[in-house]
């Protein structure tokens, strides 16, 4: 066989093999083949997360209450709790303590309020000692009416540190440290105001001088109430009233009575006092009206209609105003239950439901530097004409 026959036995023998094999022999390209897609660049921005994409997330979300809803109390739940007036004996924060155990029965707390607080003479020193020693006694949550100012302060941190919750009513810690929040009975600058505006109505257009029976100089409430009417004082409608003096009873009716003697005493031009304490305002009209001076010295201030409607009706004490305590002692321990239980975590903007009395929203102090407010509102004035209602 010649050698070019063997070359085309050869060739057709391969080719046999390759079309066996299920192939063509290809061509070389001359050309590098182009891509069946072109490769996806590269994001400049993370794509969007699919709609299954955190399904833990997507569920709490679909779960939590929609913003500036209220939030309810589950009822049930044992939450041991202490409430701290300023000092016992005074009827304000027993009618407190009523409001307080109203709302521990619709609330169905297995634990029973322990209503407790210091003596007169030793105020100070007994609620620090109250608060201080609470972590010890398994105590979930104290709510004081403030009467040591910020010398209660370092024991309120003490607490909240051990997980109690230290909730404020009626007065606050001016510091606000350890406190959670502050239930305000009213707006502490409209205090100053009705009061201002009570002085200028009993002493008329000419106005007059006029001095201030105070509780204790440490009580937060007062000296705030004070300065907001101070401030009040400068506007130009109230330019005929002079502030002159600020003195202290200590919330006692005997101290009290005898620093609004001295104060007649001591001014003889005095035409009133205003006292934004209920032991203070009582005690000062009891004098007035004791030394026969409700002509020459009128009576003013934040007292209880029951005490003072017979110096209101006298013609001792024109004026006065005042909130409920009955509901400012429900209101707090609805506030501290939720708190307790984790309903609400005390924080600005959280709104939430308080039996009867509605809905509140926690809110930034603006009259302190630091802390949270509740402000139950509203202001009652009374005269001849309610005082009985």
């Amino acid at each position: 066989m010649s050698r070019y026959l063997k070359l085309a036995c050869l060739l057709v023998i391969t080719t046999l093999i390759l079309v066996a094999c299920g192939g063509t022999p290809a061509a070389a390209p001359t050309t590098a083949p182009a891509p069946t897609a072109a490769p996806a660049a590269a994001p400049t921005e993370a794509p969007a997360p699919t709609a299954a994409a955190a399904p833990t997330e997507a569920a709490a979300a679909t779960s939590a209450p929609a913003a500036g809803s209220a939030v309810k109390a589950t009822p049930g739940k044992a939450v041991k709790m202490i409430l701290l007036p300023k000092f016992l004996g005074i009827a304000v924060f027993d009618q407190a303590h009523d409001g307080a155990e109203e709302a521990a029965k619709e609330l169905q707390n297995p634990e029973k309020l322990n209503f407790t607080g210091p003596t007169a003479e030793n105020s100070v020193a007994g609620q620090i000692e109250i608060v201080t020693t609470a972590k010890t006694q398994g105590v979930n949550a104290v709510m004081i009416s403030n009467n040591a100012g910020d010398q209660i302060a370092p024991a309120a941190k003490a607490a909240a540190d051990a997980g109690i919750k230290v909730v404020s009513w009626d007065s606050p810690i001016p510091s606000a440290d350890g406190e959670s929040i502050f239930v305000a009975q009213v707006d502490f600058k409209e205090t100053g105001t009705v009061m201002a505006d009570m002085a200028l109505n009993i002493l008329g257009a000419d106005g007059g001088k006029f001095a201030v029976l105070s509780a204790s100089p440490d009580a937060a409430n007062q000296n705030a109430w004070i300065a907001a009417m101070k401030d009040a004082l400068k506007d130009a409608k109230y330019s005929k009233l002079e502030l002159l003096d600020v003195v202290y009873g200590n919330d006692q009716s005997e101290t009290s009575y005898k620093q609004a003697l001295a104060l007649v005493d001591k001014y003889p031009d005095m035409k009133l006092i205003m006292a934004p304490t209920t032991v203070g305002i009582a005690a000062a009209a009891k004098a007035m009206q004791d030394e026969g001076l409700c002509d020459k010295v009128k009576v003013s201030g934040l007292g209880l209609p029951a005490e003072m409607a017979s110096y209101t009706k006298n013609g001792c004490a024109p004026q006065f105003a005042l909130w409920s305590f009955k509901d400012l002692g429900y209101l707090t321990y609805y506030v501290t239950y939720l708190l307790s239980t984790g309903t609400i975590k005390g924080e600005a903007g959280e709104t939430f439901e308080a039996g009867r009395l509605g809905t509140y929203t926690i809110e930034k102090d603006p009259t302190r530097d630091k802390g949270l407010r509740i402000v139950m509102g509203p202001f009652t004035v009374y005269d001849k004409d309610n005082v009985d209602k």
